[in-house]
């Protein structure tokens, strides 16, 4: 059964030769580090599921975490491995639905993070996916949630980048709600335009281009 948007379609995204952008550093990924830099500890297990470019799945590795890194597309953990030098613990095809693999690594995680996940699937797979992070994560692990916000500029540019690739992006509340039961360590909104005095920089929780949350 397909979930969200079909694999082919992302392997043909990752394929494309313009998907360079997405493993190099932007402001976007600058400012998600800078989030991340408060929670991230060396020798922390990690889940980089949706791993996309294996622009995360480096920078975990970089501050001394053990990190596996999940893709439903081959294209994408081909870009991962690359770019990871193959050092992450294991390189995971899989369909985050699928039961089997989750029962195998369940309660081992210290941090599961996604950037740019959820918003492709609906409501009901969202918080199915939520479900099976609590299970995969550590008593006291780290949920980290990145995801668009639905009132950036970010909504009207997106198509034309990414054609063939749907998503929905989020409300402040919507996203806490997804994390319903679980104690919310931090959550905003982030900028990610190069100006210092940038709308999303003065009003990053309603206008930024991205939204987050850390729970618990």
């Amino acid at each position: 059964m397909e979930h969200g948007v079909k694999r082919e379609n992302w392997d043909r995204f990752w394929s494309a030769t313009g998907t360079r952008r997405f493993t190099q550093k932007s402001w976007s990924k600058v400012r998600i580090m800078e989030v991340l830099d408060d929670v991230v500890r060396e020798g922390m297990e990690v889940l980089d599921a949706g791993c996309g470019s294996g622009f995360f799945s480096s920078y975990f590795m970089n501050k001394g975490c053990r990190v596996w890194s999940l893709d439903h597309s081959a294209a994408s953990l081909e870009i991962t491995r690359k770019n990871t030098h193959g050092k992450c613990e294991a390189y995971l095809q899989e369909d985050l639905f699928r039961e089997g693999w989750t029962e195998s690594y369940a309660g081992k995680f210290d941090l599961i993070f996604t950037d740019g996940l959820f918003e492709h699937f609906s409501s009901a797979d969202q918080q199915r996916l939520m479900d099976r992070f609590r299970m995969l994560k550590k008593e006291n692990g780290i949920v980290a949630t990145f995801v668009p916000n639905c009132y950036s500029w970010w909504e009207f540019v997106r198509p034309l980048v990414m054609p063939g690739i749907k998503e929905v992006p989020f409300t402040p509340s919507r996203l806490k709600e997804l994390h319903n039961g679980m104690r919310i360590l931090k959550t905003g909104g982030l900028n990610v335009l190069p100006l210092r005095l940038s709308p999303e920089k003065l009003f990053g929780s309603r206008l930024g281009m991205l939204l987050y949350v850390l729970a618990v």
